[in-house]
């Protein structure tokens, strides 16, 4: 199945793009556990909105946490931007408990539709970046043309960004001749074209296959999602 555009009509029309994605996550999830080693151990994370706790209501008459103690008031409350409309899939180690080893990134609207969330997002990439965590990320959103990859290569100080609208990019931290530098796959994507098979390097130097194409068509197999007649 070639690519298609989830977020405009005439398929936006006939389906939720979140299903879609939150379903190929998914089956992204279980090609990586088919390929890990033992030890290792893959999972999707999938999150369309921020939840309110029932203790984020302000509620005079609540009790206190333990008896004779309440919390003071916060001497701020102020404005936050948090990452929005997470699809994720992450890798762990379990030598030495559950240790994050990499992670692929599928991009949601959320994370593209105005500044606040872009500089979210890429915060969050460059912070796994910078402890040496793998990562890939895929863009097929079209209603936004914000080049994420871009702005990440930026806020880790370096260039050489290939501006496309949509892009699947691998990115591996590591060490050589006492320098740590980032190897990075680019490859531009488009609407009715193929998708790739990125690499995804995880801390410790193991590196799995992700295979786009064939989760894509999986989903859309099992998702009954098929080209406008």
């Amino acid at each position: 199945m070639p690519l298609l555009d989830h977020f405009r009509p005439p398929l936006a029309g006939r389906r939720h793009w979140h299903s879609f994605h939150n379903a190929w996550a998914t089956y992204l999830s279980s090609q990586i556990n088919e390929r890990l080693p033992p030890g290792y151990f893959a999972e999707p994370n999938v999150l369309f909105g921020i939840e309110i706790d029932v203790a984020t209501f302000t509620d005079s008459t609540s009790a206190p946490p333990s008896p004779g103690w309440a919390a003071p008031p916060p001497r701020a409350s102020v404005p936050v931007t948090l990452t929005e409309g997470v699809v994720e899939i992450t890798i762990f180690s379990q030598s030495g408990g559950p240790t994050l080893a990499g992670a692929v990134e599928l991009v949601s609207p959320a994370n593209k539709d105005r500044p606040a969330t872009r500089d979210a997002f890429v915060s969050k990439c460059a912070t796994y970046l910078q402890a040496g965590v793998g990562l890939v990320v895929v863009d097929v959103v079209t209603e936004y043309t914000a080049d994420l990859h871009a702005d990440l290569l930026a806020r880790l100080g370096t260039s050489g960004a290939v501006g496309s609208l949509l892009y699947g990019a691998a990115y591996r931290p590591v060490e050589r001749d006492k320098a740590t530098v980032l190897d990075v796959w680019h490859e531009p994507l488009a609407v009715g074209g193929d998708l790739p098979t990125l690499p995804l390097w995880l801390r410790g130097g193991l590196c799995v296959p992700v295979e786009f194409q064939a989760t894509y068509d999986r989903t859309c197999r099992e998702q009954r999602v098929t080209p406008a007649a």
